[in-house]
């Protein structure tokens, strides 16, 4: 492998495993916030119960994601000093604003969150819980400002060898910012909702915590009902707004070598060296039917209408961009029918559906990793697109000392992975009983009245009735 394709790796897999939490946690601060908000309102001791369950499976994730966070920047400077030197004056400023207003947010007040129930006000616990759930939204929103500068750079000059901004507001809300910044953001809240439910309805199959597993599933589910149709509206907009900007992405995601196909092709393994696919299948006249042409005389675009040295690889968006649209399908058809078992008050009765649920738990996960997938290798060859290739944004290292870190990064991420993967299974044997304000989990019985004087005493038959 070259000294850019080790880069390239070791920032991807950095970037991967980063992603992974917060597709989590984003939208479980969110939903802390709900679920304390509720306990605040109504003292119902199961809001808290959940407050806490989550609180656990959050806090884990948030410690993981920041680690993993840090060393991004780290690999920006060491793996690419060339970009970074370059696109200093506009990438530094916005990941300096990331800093100032989430990360600083974030660590002023998780401490409150994680040790202060019990020790603090309900007015404090609250407040502090929001701003953890500010700060990892306006964690989002600089980190998609920065890189939808990449992939539509706006309100710059290319000056003295650097990238200078000259118009903060073009370069922050740049033409892609606006679509992809509330897209992003529904994702992580979908993706954290099927997270909630999986989890929820392994009670539901186990019989256990009930109320807990009820409530969670209920709140999860409706949740995605009301935000994947969002979605399939800001996805649109989303391609709208990067697509015509980058033709290459969009010839690469559809699947064709050519500009003949009048099909959606829906399994592809394409051949980038022989500019051909090796296999493929594909619906015939869907292809021109989504452009608006139901006579199936349109054909879609391929990749030989962009330069060989411009093309990204065909697989990994072409793949990525369909481990997205599987996911996200799968996702509309199990809300779709979970809507339909609400309606017919059957959502607490069918056990096969809460299995599946079940194994649904990591689908919004797959869904994010692919639209992130998409939107990177699709950028390629260019790191800041159509500005600055990537081969030219690489630093010139020790190829052996890479090597030796890009297999070392990856061992430690799948340790740590690992690690959360053990945490989240004990905490689900452990079960949410254990976070219920009552120590034995289910609200204490109520004495029995002392024997009045004069009281006939029950006797055997008496006992039995009253059972």
């Amino acid at each position: 492998m070259s000294l850019l394709d080790l880069s390239r790796w070791q920032f991807a897999i950095t970037v991967m495993f980063h992603m992974t939490f917060p597709a989590i946690t984003v939208g479980l601060s969110v939903l802390l916030c709900v679920l304390y908000g509720m306990h605040w309102r109504t003292n119902n001791p199961v809001y808290l119960q959940m407050f806490r369950f989550w609180r656990r499976i959050f806090a884990v994730g948030f410690a993981i994601g920041v680690v993993a966070g840090i060393v991004i920047t780290f690999e920006m400077g060491l793996n690419w000093g060339v970009y970074a030197a370059e696109t200093g004056p506009v990438i530094g400023p916005i990941i300096g604003m990331e800093v100032v207003t989430a990360f600083f947010v974030e660590a002023g007040f998780i401490g409150i969150l994680l040790y202060g129930d019990g020790r603090v006000q309900r007015r404090t616990m609250f407040t502090a819980t929001v701003m953890v759930s500010l700060g990892t939204v306006l964690s989002s929103t600089w980190i998609i400002a920065a890189n939808s500068w990449l992939q539509t750079p706006a309100g710059f000059v290319f000056r003295h060898g650097q990238f200078e901004p000259v118009d903060w507001v073009h370069a922050i809300f740049n033409p892609s910012f606006l679509w992809r910044w509330p897209h992003m953001l529904a994702a992580v809240m979908i993706s954290a909702s099927f997270f909630v439910a999986g989890i929820g309805a392994y009670y539901l199959v186990k019989g256990r915590a009930l109320a807990f597993a009820r409530r969670s599933v209920s709140i999860a589910l409706g949740v995605a009902a009301i935000l994947l149709p969002l979605q399939l509206f800001l996805g649109d907009h989303v391609s709208g707004a990067v697509l015509p900007r980058q033709l290459s992405k969009l010839e690469a995601l559809e699947g064709n070598w050519g500009s003949t196909n009048k099909g959606y092709v829906i399994f592809s393994i394409p051949d980038q060296q022989a500019e051909r696919n090796i296999a493929q299948l594909s619906v015939p006249c869907l292809g021109s039917a989504i452009a608006k042409d139901l006579t199936c005389t349109t054909p879609t675009p391929g990749l030989d209408l962009t330069p060989k040295a411009d093309r990204p690889n065909m697989a990994a968006v072409f793949w990525g961009f369909r481990a997205m649209f599987y996911a996200a399908l799968l996702m509309f058809g199990t809300v779709f029918y979970a809507t339909i078992l609400r309606l017919r008050r059957k959502l607490w009765t069918a056990r096969r559906f809460h299995r599946f649920l079940m194994w649904s738990t990591p689908v919004g996960i797959i869904a994010v990793l692919g639209g992130w997938v998409t939107a990177e290798s699709g950028r390629q060859p260019w790191v800041v697109f159509g500005q600055l290739r990537t081969s030219a944004a690489v630093s010139r290292l020790a190829p052996g000392e890479l090597l030796f870190s890009v297999v070392g990064f990856s061992l430690l991420y799948l340790v740590m992975l690992a690690a959360y993967v053990v945490y989240i299974v004990r905490a689900l044997r452990t079960g949410p009983e254990r976070d219920h304000p009552d120590p034995a989990g289910v609200p204490r019985p109520a004495p029995h009245p002392l024997p009045q004087p004069g009281a006939v005493a029950p006797g055997p038959a008496m006992a039995g009735e009253a059972r």
